[in-house]
């Protein structure tokens, strides 16, 4: 019934408040008490937000106590009502009531706020403390004198709240209305004087009226009781007071004093103060008065923030069997004293902010209240510290927390950003609070290795399939950023098969060998391996592995000709009147290994106790220890044992049959397996003859520079350019050496046996240098050398060598 009475009016309410909004701010309307459900705006349409990207976005009106009173439609994006709303309930007195909203919004972040404005309806009718009234007026009541009525209580505001008065006719008093701060107070006016005799008792009907449309009423009861004799009321000095107290003051703070005066005497003129109570009032819990003295003094709690005035009605009666009262009021002004703390509270965060974000990038929504007023109430923020965060004001006491630096979570990963509140207040008072952020990772490190040149040092013969090297490479990212493969560079040493020869595992960069490394076939190779991070784009970076293979003694000593052929007998003649150091043999052998493990030394293993040979250890060549004797063999077998310092030491082993023969014109020449034709004279023997002869001319002649070079060069000729350097080992070998290639030119002083053999020479290990030793090169090593015997002078070996050349060619032409 009600409802169909009132609802042209609240749709008409309802559709004036849609249709304005203020500047600045939206502000929508509706009534109390509507129905669930009720439409109060279109958030969509006033925000110009797309109704499709609501539900993207994840639109939702933001937590909040006023949050439980609205929803959202996703779907058409109208705000409507979620429970039927009691004003009353919410806002008490108060005659605006707004209810702050916030709405936000993801992808981008943004957040709208908006106010709603709930309109009192008139459901509540006016209503009086009690429903009968008694008054007792004496009969020497005055025409005039006033009497203070009770004030109906409307919980409505505004113009459905009390705006009038209505007294039941009679021929005694009249009703006067005196508007006052909240609601008009009634008075009841006596306008003939009365008579206890005619009437003792007069019956009154107060109806107070509220202003809504339909008005409201309520009713209370008047008995008037007509007293006889004390004429005279207690009378304020004033009628209205004022004062001032700080809130927060202790117990017992005066406030103020009121006073009246009765012009009657003895008890009748005697006055008690006391606080006149009203319902739904605070008074009598927050001040007492002195009955006696009328002093106005705190008795409880006083909070500026719930009421900043409060109106006090004092009433003084006197101590008459039938008292009469006199009426005042107390305005009581309450001062704002800084007490409430500035509170941040965090609205909204982005779990992790991209290390690349840009500056301005919001990165949290913070509110701040502070109940108190004026300074008491300005809040600045401050942030601690040195972080590349700021804040802004965005709206009243919203605020943003921006990113004002760039970022680098490789540096810093995490910040704990603290956040200071302080009031204008004196003393101020604040309020902190710590905010943690934490800075994403962005692919902005690509992996690097310690070291763009990897050296490798691998053992020849090493097992198939060992690690020999296992490549790491650092990336300061994280997760997929940081996650590493590895792999071969292509394109690079087509020259040699790096894939058939090494295998490398990707995720742990492990380095297989595929194959046995040969040092003699090959001693260093090259490739690139790159390190590639699995981000998006990825980066990736580049090192070069110089693979160097380390020699193994894994080579015996060869036997160069005349005494290499196997199964042969080899045999030289002596003659019986031989000088001790009289030249026998030299023997001549080769190591296809590198360094000490070509190293070799020559001893005369058999027979044991040998004290008519010797042998060099370093040359190989055989001599006499001493002169012939009669009691000499004829013939001495000797074994030659050639053995390299290699670990363990490798050998090999020749056998010569010594042959002492009486006088030098016994001793002959054998050549083994040499055709001979006795009596023609052909045309290969004629070619023979002529390659034979041409190679010992120039052999000699080679023979003849060198040694001219080496005996009458001086240091300044060579000090100004790096020409080739031939020079001797104490095996008896000679080195052609380059700057990019060494060779040995090996030859024999005995001119019986083979000629010129050339050979490279293996490189020298990375921690050892070139040095001379007695004339020759060898390779510098912190290993001791086996004792060797002083070899001639370089020019002594050469000269012999010469001689014994010019006789092995002379020989060979004769034998032809």
């Amino acid at each position: 019934m009600w409802d169909q009475e009132y609802r042209p009016w609240i749709h008409y309410i309802l559709l004036f408040q849609l249709c304005s909004i203020s500047l600045g701010q939206t502000v929508y309307s509706v009534s109390e008490e509507s129905n669930t459900g009720t439409t109060v705006g279109n958030l969509a349409k006033d925000f110009n937000l797309d109704v499709k990207d609501l539900a993207i976005r994840g639109f939702q009106i933001v937590s909040g106590p006023n949050k439980r009173y609205f929803d959202v439609n996703i779907g058409t994006g109208i705000l409507h009502t979620k429970e039927r709303i009691d004003r009353d309930e919410i806002c008490g007195r108060s005659t605006k009531c707004t209810l702050e909203l916030e709405a936000i919004a993801n992808s981008p972040l943004a957040m709208y706020r908006f106010d709603v404005s709930i309109l009192d309806i008139n459901d509540n009718p006016p209503i009086f403390p009690a429903s009968t009234e008694y008054l007792n007026i004496s009969e020497v009541a005055l025409p005039g004198e006033r009497f203070t009525l009770p004030r109906a209580y409307d919980a409505d505001v505004g113009s459905n709240s009390v705006k009038s008065y209505k007294l039941q006719n009679n021929e005694y008093f009249s009703l006067d209305v005196q508007n006052g701060e909240e609601n008009a107070s009634p008075e009841l006016v006596l306008q003939k004087s009365l008579d206890r005799e005619k009437q003792p008792t007069i019956q009154l009907v107060l109806t107070a009226f509220d202003g809504g449309k339909p008005s409201r009423s309520g009713t209370i009861k008047i008995i008037v009781n007509v007293e006889d004799i004390n004429d005279n009321i207690p009378v304020f000095n004033k009628q209205l007071y004022k004062a001032l107290v700080s809130e927060n003051a202790p117990k017992g703070t005066s406030v103020i004093t009121v006073h009246a005066t009765d012009l009657d005497e003895g008890l009748n003129g005697d006055i008690l103060y006391s606080l006149v109570t009203r319902e739904h009032s605070k008074t009598t819990d927050a001040f007492a008065i002195d009955t006696n003295s009328g002093m106005i003094t705190v008795k409880g709690d006083i909070d500026h923030e719930t009421d900043r005035a409060i109106e006090i009605r004092i009433q003084a009666k006197d101590k008459s069997s039938k008292p009469r009262a006199g009426y005042c009021k107390v305005l009581v002004e309450i001062l704002d004293v800084n007490d409430n703390v500035p509170e941040l509270s965090l609205t909204s965060l982005l779990e992790r902010v991209n290390e690349n974000a840009a500056v301005g990038t919001m990165v949290g929504l913070i509110t701040v209240k502070d109940d108190d007023t004026g300074p008491n109430g300005a809040v600045n923020l401050k942030i601690h510290g040195s972080v590349p965060f700021k804040i802004e004001n965005t709206y009243k006491n919203k605020y943003s927390l921006l990113l004002n630096g760039p970022l680098d979570r490789e540096s810093v990963s995490q910040y704990d950003v603290t956040i200071t509140a302080t009031d204008e207040g004196t003393p101020p008072l604040s309020s902190s609070t710590l905010i943690t952020v934490h800075v994403a990772d962005v692919n902005d490190n690509a992996p690097r290795f310690p070291d763009p040149i990897i050296n490798v040092y691998v053992k020849e013969n090493s097992p198939v399939g060992n690690v020999i090297y296992k490549a790491s490479a650092v990336d300061l990212d994280v997760g997929d950023n940081a996650k590493i493969t590895y792999s071969l560079l292509e394109g690079l040493m087509r020259s040699f098969p790096v894939t058939s020869s090494i295998n490398l595992n990707a995720d742990s960069g492990e380095i297989y060998a595929l194959q046995s490394f040969n040092y003699e076939e090959i001693k260093t190779f090259q490739f690139q391996i790159v390190a590639k991070d699995s981000g998006v784009p990825s980066l990736s970076s580049n090192a070069t592995v110089n693979i160097f293979i380390l020699d193994d003694n894994d080579n015996s000593p060869s036997i160069l000709p005349p005494y290499s052929e196997h199964g042969s007998v080899n045999s030289e003649n002596i003659p019986y009147s031989a000088e001790a150091g009289y030249f026998v043999a030299k023997i001549r052998a080769v190591d296809a290994d590198s360094g000490y493990n070509a190293l070799l030394s020559y001893h005369i293993s058999e027979p044991k106790g040998n004290n008519l040979f010797r042998i060099g250890t370093s040359n190989g060549e055989i001599r006499t220890k001493r002169r012939m004797s009669d009691n000499d063999l004829k013939t001495h077998p000797l074994v030659v044992l050639v053995s390299d310092h290699g670990e363990p030491s490798l050998s090999a082993t020749v056998s010569i049959d010594v042959v002492v023969a009486e006088s030098s014109g016994d001793i002959q020449t054998q050549f083994k397996h040499v055709p001979r034709k006795d009596d023609t004279f052909s045309d290969l023997n004629l070619y023979l003859l002529i390659a034979i002869v041409s190679v010992s001319v120039i052999f000699l002649l080679s023979l003849i520079s060198l040694i001219a070079v080496k005996c009458h060069r001086t240091d300044s000729n060579f000090s100004g350019y790096s020409a080739p350097v031939i020079s001797t080992h104490p095996d008896g070998s000679w080195s052609y050496s380059k700057s990019t290639q060494q060779y040995d030119v090996c030859f024999s002083s005995d001119t019986l046996k083979s000629d010129v053999v050339v050979f490279p020479a293996p490189f020298p290990p990375a921690d050892a240098e070139l040095i001379s030793i007695n004339g020759g090169d060898t390779y510098n090593r912190t290993q001791t050398l086996p004792t060797r015997e002083k070899p001639q002078t370089w020019c002594d070996d050469m000269r012999n060598v010469g001689q014994q050349a010019s006789r092995s060619a002379s020989q060979r032409s004769n034998s032809v």
